[in-house]
């Protein structure tokens, strides 16, 4: 960062401290292509309720953060969680209620959009403060409805998404995710359409090329 003309940075703490070490740093977030991604179309419930979490093996860990929850629910409602990943590891006490799902580019996208809510649960250090919201962005671009820690960039990422944050109900994980399963079908499709609607308007490589550009000095070649 020192020898850089630019930082480019992908949240507000990590722009943060970007600046302790760069006076030219620019804040663009993570952005995800919102037409790679199949779309959700039917929001309603038939069967067990889904809830998918999509990431690496080294993430997989965050889950057991909210594995009480997600076991409650499972017992109250039915909640399968299905896990995309390369992952193989044991989730401990989850491992009954999880449906696991090798990660490819071919087919994550129409993993996603078969599930019911997508969630993104995050410990409060640190690191987790510094990352960038993907999981969230990719469920808004599937047109998903979303639970995620309140935790560095997922706090605007929620906000601008409609999605539920886990901080905001008293029962935290578990009240959040029932307010979704419990919801109408067509009121988690408008939490779907408001979470594409986001992403398209905050999250898309579109939404942020102007800025890239300048940030890389490439305006004059396009």
């Amino acid at each position: 960062m020192e020898a850089a003309d630019t930082v480019i940075a992908g949240s507000e703490v990590l722009a943060e401290a970007a600046a302790e070490i760069s006076n030219n740093v620019v804040m663009i977030p993570s952005c995800v292509e919102p037409s790679k991604y199949v779309r959700k179309q039917n929001y309603s419930i038939t069967g067990s309720p889904t809830a998918v979490w999509i990431g690496t093996p080294s993430t997989e860990p965050f889950l057991a953060g909210i594995a009480d929850a997600l076991l409650s629910l499972h017992r109250r409602l039915g909640l399968r969680v299905r896990v995309i990943s390369a992952g193989t590891a044991s989730l401990g006490p989850l491992d009954p209620i999880v449906d696991r799902i090798p990660w490819s580019i071919d087919t994550f996208s129409e993993h996603l959009a078969s599930a019911d809510l997508g969630i993104m649960p995050l410990p409060n250090t640190s690191f987790e403060r510094g990352k960038c919201a993907y999981k969230l962005l990719q469920y808004g671009a599937t047109g998903l409805p979303m639970v995620g820690s309140p935790v560095g960039a997922n706090v605007q990422a929620l906000a601008r998404m409609g999605g539920v944050s886990s901080g905001s109900a008293r029962g935290g994980w578990e009240e959040s995710i029932s307010s979704i399963i419990n919801a109408s079908s067509r009121e988690r499709e408008m939490m779907g359409h408001t979470s594409r609607r986001g992403v398209e308007t905050h999250y898309s490589y579109q939404a942020w090329a102007e800025t890239w550009l300048r940030a890389t000095s490439l305006a004059s070649f396009v």
